[in-house]
Formats: C-alpha cells, structure tokens, sequence
C-alpha cells in the first residue's frame, strides 16, 4: 500500500487532478487492462497526464485506488468513484493505493 496525497490544479471554475479511472462494480472487469484475473471491479488509474498533479505527486498508471480522503473504494460504482475524487470542495486528495509491482515484489522476495 502507499498514500498519496495530490493537490488539486484550479483552472478557472475547475478542480483538476490530472489522471482518469476505470472499473467500479458496475463495469465489466474483463475488459479492465489491469485486472490480473479478469474478476477484480476496483478502480484502476487508467491515465495520467503529463506534469499534471497526479503525476507530480507519484501516481501511476495501473495503479488500484483503495481509499479517497478515507473512503473504502473498493465496493462503488465507477460513478460514485468519480464523485469521491472530484468534490468541488476538497482541493487535496489522499488516495490509497497497491501497485502491482509493489504486490509483486513483496511475493517475490517472501518467496526467495
């Protein structure tokens, strides 16, 4: 796991983070690029821009989003996850997240 803590860029009327998700559970999870076994309907970063917020604080692409500002995200709608990233009033976000060279790099060394 690793936190992140990305603030948001104001540009005009708007909040930006500077990265996209994909999955929720009502999303189909075989068509999720980062599922390992296909079943998995977290939410995954699909996108990051480049010199963006997300970027700048370290998030990455594949990257599945545990928590926002310390709400579960790992039963909610690709809908209710966009919501939770993007309140109009919260210009920081804490985001919880597993990376999947992270998980395999704890395997591999429990295994050597």
């Amino acid at each position: 796991m690793q936190r992140i803590e990305i603030h948001k860029l104001r540009q005009g009327d708007n909040l930006i983070l500077g990265f996209s998700i994909g999955g929720g559970i009502d999303q189909d999870p075989t068509q999720n690029p980062f599922s390992e076994d296909k079943t998995d309907k977290g939410i995954y970063v699909t996108r990051v821009t480049e010199g963006g917020p997300a970027e700048v604080a370290g998030l990455q692409i594949g990257d599945k989003i545990m928590q926002v500002n310390g709400w579960d995200m790992t039963m909610v709608t690709h809908d209710q996850a966009r919501k939770r990233l993007t309140k109009r009033n919260e210009e920081v976000v804490r985001l919880l997240v597993t990376r999947q060279s992270l998980q395999k790099a704890v395997q591999q060394s429990m295994m050597s």
